[in-house]
Order: C-alpha cells, then structure tokens, then sequence
C-alpha cells in the first residue's frame, strides 16, 4: 500500500512519471524504426522520434527531481547553489583551527568560513562577566557568550536566526542582560546534561559551517599578577587593574583541554591564535595544560593576528613584539610562526575617540619581532567604518595566502 502513494492525488509525480514512460516508448519506438526501415526518409523520421523521446524524458526526470527537491530542501535555487558549492567546494578546504575568544575569534571566522568549511574554533571558557557570568553561577555551566559568537559567525541558518540567537533582552527583572543565544546553549546543556553535547545539538539547530569547541569543560578561573606584586581573580576583573600584567595563571592549573580540541590542532593546516584581548581572550586557552604543547607540536602554520589598537588594562603601551613576547614567555618559542601586524592608516576622528579610552594604535616594531623568530605579515587588515576592527574578509584572504604561500614552500 506504501508504493501505491506514489500515485495519490497532489504528489506531482504522478504525471511526471507518465511523461517520463512515454519519452521511454519513443525512443524504444525510434530505435525500431531504425533497425526495421530501410529507406532514409524513414530513418530521419525515426531519429526525430528518438529525440523528441530523450527530450520528453528529460523533462519528466527532471520534474520528478524538482518535486523532491521542493519537499526535501525547500531553499530557492540561488540557496541550493550555495549549499552545493559549500559540500562540494568548501569541504576541500584547508584544515584551520582558530583559539581564542571574545568578538575577535568569531570575526576571523566570518571570512574563513567563505574558503573552507574545515573549521574549527576551540574557545575560551573563562568568562566570568555579563550574561555569561550570571548563567555561569546561577546554573553551573560554563560560560556560553563566547561560544554562541563563533556559532553564530559560522550559522548557514539565515539572518533571522543569527539575529534571534543574538537578541538581548533590555527588561524583565530577571531576563534584562541576558543574551538569547546564551539562554539557549544553558538549556540545552540541561536538556543533555552535558556542556559539549548542547554546543553539538545548537550547532546543528544554525546549521554552522565547522565545528565549535569549547578549550576545556573544566570550570576554570582566570588569575593575574601584576608587576606591582598584586593580584587579580576573575576574566572580567583583571583589566580593571591600572598596573601592567606579570603573569596569567588559570585555576585548576591541572584541566585538560577538550580532546576535539587536541585532535584538530593534530591534523590542523594552520592555527590562527586571535585577534582578541592577549591576556583574556587568548591566553586562557594556552594556558590549558597540554594545549600550547599541542600547539607547538603540530606540523601546521602557526599565525598570531596581532590586535589593532592597545587595550586599556591589559596591553597599555604594547608594541607588536611585547604581544607576542608575552605569549612566549607563557609557552615557548615555536607556537608562533607568523605575526599579521595591520599597516594601514587610521582616520584621526577614530583615533581621537580611542585616545578617550587611552588606548593607541599598536607599533610594529619589525627588528624585535624577527629577534623573536617570528615571521612579519604587514598588510591592510581593518574595516574603519565605525570602529577600528578587523576586516574579516581581508584578514582570511590573508591567513589563506599564507597558508598556500607555506604549502608550495613545502613541496
């Protein structure tokens, strides 16, 4: 009874199917009229018969095709296009493993997700601050403000979604601050009763191009000494101290990173460490025991995206070598290989709201920076629109033709 819907009422296969076995019986026909008929005028007249078949046929093929397809992917074809050329195309991308956090990790992934959809972001769990921060104590998970960006950055789910999973509630006693995206992610892991399964299930609800991992599902702590002698507990607390920053520490000293996480930077093409805070956005993750060794292991490209501008209460007065000597200090020489430092100008009106907030254009200071056996990348990497951020799409464009620049070195 199951085969005979087929031919119910309102399926539109029906008459394809009929279309499609009458283009089978001419050209059957066809074909015999050409093996049976000997004069030329018989056989022209079966070739057009033959044909005209394979047209028929075609159309009910494809017709049948475009019913499944309705029901099935109910996308435009401008969407299928792109859904095609993102399993097809993008899946033979490069490997790329992106460790950070903040609104930096998930701008860089932005414009990486438009060459490969091998991606992979392993994020910071130490935020301690906001919505995050109030989910993070209220319901003992790890903090989700980080993680939903980068999903969000690598959603195909289409605008509406991002746009819900990023809403923030301005009232409701309890619900003004909090994030929806963050809200969702709490649920979920309540739902599943693991953190990592609820990022698995929410990555598939934005249908995200890559894999989001969290560093560790460890609660950790963020803890700073500063050069005065002093200390700071807590992500969200530190740059609030004016002293400059000694040491970064994490607590438990002994949580394991995520073995997703390990994995891809094992079979990574290139890891990408920032743009975002040093010392609270990509430090976090380095500090993780057995991450940075995992990282100085891999055979991949290691770039650091050096940020724009200084950041008040963590890298005052940095230049382009303090960020990546402080990264150093805390790892190892070999986890950087690369330095991308951006060169282009900076429009005074930006420049005089940032010197507002003391923070500055960061120097590339090239001699110190080869010094430190890292590679300078100078380019044009900002977007200056409103703000001095990253460009996403100069600064991927950039990572890739590195990357390849690094790949027919090799050969």
């Amino acid at each position: 009874m199951k085969r005979l819907k087929w031919l119910y009422p309102g399926m539109f296969i029906k008459r394809w199917m009929m279309l499609t076995t009458l283009g089978i019986i001419l050209v059957a026909m066809g074909f015999a009229m050409v093996i049976s008929e000997r004069t030329p005028e018989n056989k022209t007249f079966a070739a057009i018969i033959i044909i005209f078949g394979g047209l028929v046929i075609i159309t009910g093929v494809s017709r049948i095709i475009k019913s499944f397809v309705a029901v099935f992917m109910p996308q435009t074809e401008e969407e299928l296009v792109d859904k095609m050329y993102q399993k097809r195309i993008l899946e033979k991308g490069p490997r790329i493993v992106t460790v950070g956090g903040g609104t930096g990790l998930s701008t860089v992934l932005q414009g990486l997700k438009d060459y490969s959809s091998n991606l992979t972001a392993v994020v910071t769990v130490a935020d301690d601050g906001g919505s995050s921060g109030r989910l993070r104590e209220e319901f003992n998970v790890l903090p989700p403000g980080d993680i939903r960006n980068c999903l969000v950055a690598l959603a195909d789910a289409g605008p509406l979604m991002e746009k819900l999973f990023q809403f923030r509630f301005d009232d409701g006693k309890d619900l003004k601050g909090h994030n929806f995206g963050n809200l969702f992610i709490t649920a979920m892991s309540k739902v599943t009763g693991d953190f990592e399964q609820a990022v698995k299930a929410s990555s598939k609800v934005l249908a995200i191009r890559g894999n989001v991992i969290p560093a560790t599902l460890t609660k950790v702590v963020l803890k700073a000494r500063y050069k005065d002698g002093t200390e700071t507990v807590g992500e969200s607390k530190i740059p609030e101290k004016k002293s400059p920053i000694e040491r970064m520490y994490i607590e438990p000293s002994d949580c394991s990173p995520t073995a997703e996480s390990l994995e891809a930077i094992k079979k990574a093409h290139a890891i990408v460490l920032g743009p975002g805070s040093l010392y609270t956005s990509v430090m976090p993750n380095l500090l993780i025991s057995g991450m940075y060794e995992a990282i100085r292991r891999s055979k991949a490209v290691k770039i650091y995206v050096c940020n724009v501008m200084t950041q008040t209460g963590e890298t005052d007065g940095y230049k382009a070598s303090d960020h990546v000597r402080a990264i150093i200090n805390h790892t190892g020489k070999g986890i950087i290989d690369y330095e991308i430092i951006n060169t282009a100008k900076i429009p005074q009106k930006l420049l005089e709201r940032y010197e507002e907030e003391s923070a500055y254009p960061v120097v590339p200071d090239e001699e110190e920076i080869k010094k430190l056996g890292v590679k300078i990348v100078e380019a044009n990497v900002i977007n200056t629109k409103d703000y001095v951020r990253h460009d996403p799409h100069k600064l991927a464009k950039i990572i890739i033709d590195l990357l390849s620049a690094a790949k027919k070195h090799s050969l």
